[in-house]
């Protein structure tokens, strides 16, 4: 299996309704074609090296990774996370 990891700072003039838009858009694609699992959430403990969003996928295998990264369900929403945040990072291995 291959777990997937995001973590979005959001910019700074980037306000509570949009934040909370963006983490539901997130979760609506634990539906999506080879998603096992899938946990979004804000972060609590707001220490200066956190970010605000966090999102946790677990898919099958690479091939379902990629298939996912070119849904036409989840493009959009990745373009809206970019439009919101000033930095984003990822990290992908097996587990």
């Amino acid at each position: 299996m291959l777990l997937h990891l995001v973590c979005f700072k959001y910019k700074p003039e980037t306000d509570a309704a949009a934040r909370t838009q963006h983490r539901e858009r997130l979760a609506a694609l634990k539906t999506l074609d080879g998603v096992i699992d899938l946990k979004v959430g804000e972060d609590v403990v707001r220490s200066p090296r956190s970010y605000d969003t966090g999102l946790m996928i677990t898919f099958p295998d690479r091939a379902a990774l990629d298939a996912y990264a070119k849904n036409p369900q989840h493009v959009p929403v990745a373009q809206f996370g970019v439009s919101l945040s000033e930095h984003i990072v990822s990290v992908d291995f097996q587990i």
